[in-house]
């Protein structure tokens, strides 16, 4: 495994979730990042096997849970 794998490993596995739901072949997760105080959307596209991540303020979670792509383009921090 590469230093950035182990790295980014470790990061990851720090995430806790908060939330998940996942419909019509999208999964939905909300996530809070305790080392960077943060909480972040994850969204999955089974069928197209795609996904992104993006920061979402705190006020704003369940928000961007519910509705995940009207808040993609506010904060995507990275995807497939």
């Amino acid at each position: 495994m590469s230093v950035r794998g182990a790295i980014l490993g470790r990061h990851v596995a720090s995430l806790r979730e908060l939330a998940f739901r996942e419909g019509a072949g999208i999964e939905v997760a909300l996530l809070w990042d305790p080392a960077m105080d943060r909480v972040l959307i994850r969204v999955r596209d089974r069928r197209a096997d795609e996904s992104f991540v993006h920061a979402v303020a705190g006020p704003d979670a369940l928000e961007a849970f519910y509705h995940p792509f009207a808040h993609a383009a506010r904060g995507r921090i990275g995807g497939d």
